[in-house]
């Protein structure tokens, strides 16, 4: 039988509902803990707490301690679950996608409603995560989203509703496979995947969204902060409103590395049109498109990045492939 590790770090799967105020908060003792008879079945698990917080509250620094205690753990497991808020999941989960190098299965999890609500996925998200984790077929695919009967790549998935349990969705991609009473199953694969190991994450990295009548002040703003890079999820197909292309332009010329995405839920950033501060001038100035990440991932693996030094060139190449 396979031995598993489930990591806590908090979250709403750690949670419980006050039954008199409405109130989901933290409690002293975890309410999945001591629950190795669920378990039992699929795999010999064992459990740690490294955090206890909501997700709102974790950090590149939290991602990075929890990257360091799984690499130190995997030689002893043959995968293992970490239980997460769902508000920040996806950005831890793709943290750990850029920096673990493993074949052995990774899974992140969590919950839209606590251990006592009614209706709760808590347990039934852990069961579910331990048994894809125990499933041969899960290796060699990176770290993976488990959630409602669903298996997500971290690069794809993002939390597309405030409380929907099926919250979790890899727009336009769909979910590597499923989870029935009796089976994982599995419909696809990654083709490639690629990992940036770091010892610290020490950068100033800003995200900003693009809106009408964006002007250059909180650009402006931005350049007095220092930052070490920019991610701005533009308009479209990868277009800026015009005010904006002269603190971008300061910016590229310090070499700040401006990382572009799309604001729109699909489709990928592109150099398509012409005019004062589309794509194709943005791209011109040194703009680096992103490929079909969200804003927050592109600031997650910009971080990473440049803990590596790399320059403007090298950050394109690395931005534009597919993973």
């Amino acid at each position: 039988m396979k031995k598993i590790l489930i990591i806590h770090t908090g979250g709403t799967i750690s949670m419980l509902e006050n039954k008199e105020t409405g109130e989901v908060a933290e409690t002293n003792t975890h309410p999945l803990t001591d629950l190795s008879y669920h378990f039992s079945k699929y795999a010999q698990t064992e459990e740690m707490v490294i955090f206890s917080l909501p997700s709102p509250h974790i950090t590149p620094e939290h991602m990075l301690k929890l990257s360091e205690e799984i690499k130190k753990k995997l030689s002893d497991y043959d995968g293992i679950v970490v239980t997460h808020g769902t508000d920040t999941l996806e950005e831890t989960a793709y943290f750990l996608d850029l920096v673990i190098q493993s074949s052995k299965p990774v899974i992140l999890t969590g919950a839209m409603r606590s251990s006592n609500e009614i209706g709760s996925d808590a347990l039934y998200n852990l069961i579910s995560s331990i048994r894809v984790t125990v499933e041969e077929h899960a290796r060699n695919k990176g770290v993976l989203v488990v959630m409602n009967d669903e298996i997500h790549t971290a690069k794809n998935v993002t939390k597309t509703s405030t409380s929907n349990v099926a919250t979790f969705q890899s727009p336009q991609y769909g979910p590597l496979g499923i989870i029935t009473k009796d089976a994982i199953i599995f419909h696809h694969t990654p083709i490639a995947h690629y990992s940036y190991p770091i010892d610290k994450i020490d950068k100033k990295v800003f995200l900003l969204k693009a809106y009408a009548g964006m002007d250059l002040s909180l650009l402006e703003a931005i350049i007095q902060a220092k930052p070490d890079g920019l991610v701005i999820e533009a308009l479209g197909q990868g277009n800026l409103p015009k005010e904006t292309i002269t603190p971008l332009r300061d910016l590229i010329q310090n070499q700040i590395p401006v990382i572009l995405v799309s604001r729109c839920y699909q489709g990928i950033v592109q150099a398509t049109y012409g005019y004062e501060a589309g794509g194709k001038q943005l791209k011109e100035m040194g703009v680096i498109f992103a490929n079909g990440l969200t804003g927050p991932k592109a600031r997650i693996k910009l971080l990473i990045a440049l803990q590596n030094e790399y320059n403007l060139e090298s950050l394109q190449k690395m931005f534009e492939r597919e993973f």
